[in-house]
């Protein structure tokens, strides 16, 4: 389905400049951005998906990750095609290298995300498995009428959308899950075909409009996974953004074309959690591992496990109202 986009304006010559992220691009007649999604018809920028999805699921919110956004609950989650990065290691390039074309898109409308997530009973809706961001448009209409049914509203993303987008869907954007790929510019240049500074300044901006924000680092052998890397990302975010927000580290294994990389050792996991730790990060969190203790949510002042997970299995076990029940400490948990 095609609607004219958000966020871009018009150039000689029929050209258009795309200013919905932080690529801004500028698009000859008949041409896409760099998302694939985004068309100049006649001088006119489109977006060639709204109301198409690739993929519609019911998960439980710990998927996202988000472990201190009403866990437990079940998230109606939705995504289409494109994405205006090109991850090596993407785990779900089936959908974010495909085209508006995609054999497996279904129509969808707003009204009918806010009635299939009801019906599934889940307590909130989810853009995610490719980046929600180039879907702006859709994204926008369904979380309006979301948030007036009740429902809370989560965006998974590589943290590239420009501030002025940002700033318009806060209203009804709940949550975020920004994935830091890495904390050098050469890797995202490298790797992603992208910017780390734009990533981070959306992170600050999240946290100045108050919506709900965690944080993923997925952990890449020989590429991300230096002490002196992992270091300076942990001190910018207590700098930054503060010591109570969670940081999920996530263990890669291989996809893609990263294939022969190896699956992250667990020792490196587990020295990368000891460094947020002894850096003063309250809540880190380890993804992709062994059942364990790195998946509760333990209170930072007495040490008494608040949240027990097993897979996405989740149980509160010493919370109350949000604070532990030891103690009285305030987790930042939102219920």
């Amino acid at each position: 389905m095609i609607k004219e986009a958000s966020f871009y304006k018009k150039l000689d010559d029929l050209k258009v400049q795309c200013h919905l992220c932080n690529h801004n691009c500028k698009i000859l007649e008949g041409s896409t951005g760099i998302c694939g999604v985004r068309q100049n018809k006649e001088g006119k920028l489109y977006s060639l998906i709204y109301g198409l999805c690739s993929s519609i699921a019911s998960d439980p919110i710990e998927k996202k990750p988000l472990y201190h956004f009403y866990p437990g609950s079940s998230v109606f989650s939705i995504g289409t095609v494109g994405c205006n990065f090109s991850c090596l290691h993407c785990q779900n390039y089936s959908i974010s290298t495909a085209k508006p074309d995609f054999p497996y898109m279904q129509k969808i409308k707003p009204d009918e995300v806010v009635s299939l997530a009801k019906e599934q009973g889940c307590m909130g809706v989810a853009f995610t498995y490719n980046e929600p961001s180039i879907w702006y448009e859709f994204t926008l209409d369904s979380a309006k009428l979301a948030k007036k049914q009740g429902l809370y509203t989560v965006y998974v993303t590589n943290g590239y959308i420009s501030e002025d987008p940002l700033r318009q869907i806060s209203s009804v954007l709940d949550a975020l899950n920004i994935d830091i790929k890495a904390f050098t510019e050469s890797f995202y240049k490298k790797v992603c075909k992208a910017k780390l500074q734009p990533v981070l300044d959306t992170c600050i901006l999240a946290k100045e409009l108050g919506i709900h924000l965690e944080l993923t680092y997925l952990v890449i052998p020989g590429y991300n996974d230096s002490e002196k890397e992992v270091e300076a990302f942990c001190r910018w975010v207590v700098e930054k953004l503060g010591y109570s927000i969670p940081v999920h580290f996530s263990r890669f294994h291989p996809d893609y074309n990263m294939l022969n990389v190896p699956p992250t050792p667990m020792d490196t996991m587990i020295n990368i959690f000891n460094i947020a730790k002894k850096i003063g990060l309250f809540y880190v969190y380890l993804g992709n591992v062994p059942n364990g203790n790195y998946e509760n949510t333990i209170c930072p002042k007495c040490g008494n496990i608040c949240v027990k997970r097993v897979g996405f299995s989740t149980k509160t076990v010493g919370l109350d109202k949000g604070k532990c029940s030891n103690c009285g400490e305030d987790l930042c948990i939102i219920f």
